[in-house]
């Protein structure tokens, strides 16, 4: 018949060690055979995002942007069509979510009107917030078709001409901001021009 160990301090913490090592080196694995895939599923997201935004495009260019104020930059993808411009998606954010941090997609058109938007990623609240996607509500229909220099990306409730979410004015108000992050961005950058060579 086998002893039993003594059950001390010693025994103790390497028996903890053990476990501990164990769980890790299961960890790394599951995170190392996961890795790729959900790299991939993020890309086909972005990729798909961009093609709901823009009209048909044959050629798309990359470019980081700068705020000017510190924060992080936006990725703006330059579409054309026979060499020609005609429209930009960008990656916009926000910090202003009920639940953090929200980034979207907007298509602008060369005069800067909005072709169409798309959520990238956010956590907001299921049943409620999330209803900022198209696949769930139709709030973003609202934003196709207008230009942010004439309609006014604020929520009604502060003035605006966006009616927000029902029970998700925090949400509302988030989306257009990053929306009007982009706008402000394009604008201020005059990417069309700069990109043509």
């Amino acid at each position: 018949m086998a002893s039993k160990r003594e059950s001390n301090f010693i025994n103790m913490v390497v028996t903890l060690f053990m476990v501990s090592a164990v769980a890790a080196l299961a960890l790394g694995a599951v995170y190392n055979v996961t890795k790729e895939p959900i790299a991939l599923a993020k890309q086909k997201k972005l990729e798909a995002a961009i093609k709901t935004v823009l009209p048909v495009f044959d050629n798309i260019k990359t470019i980081k942007v700068g705020l000017g104020d510190g924060e992080d930059s936006l990725v703006y993808y330059i579409a054309s069509k026979n060499d020609k411009i005609i429209g930009t998606a960008i990656k916009t954010w926000t910090m202003k979510g009920f639940s953090g941090k929200i980034e979207i997609m907007v298509g602008l058109l060369n005069d800067g009107t909005i072709n169409n938007t798309a959520v990238v990623s956010h956590k907001e609240t299921p049943g409620l917030g999330d209803k900022m996607d198209v696949a769930k509500d139709d709030f973003p229909l609202q934003f196709m078709g207008k230009n942010p220099a004439t309609y006014n990306l604020l929520v009604t409730k502060d003035g605006g001409d966006v009616d927000a979410i029902t029970a998700a004015t925090i949400t509302s108000r988030a989306f257009s901001d990053a929306v009007q992050r982009a706008y402000d961005s394009y604008k201020s950058q005059d990417t069309r021009v700069k990109n043509q060579d």
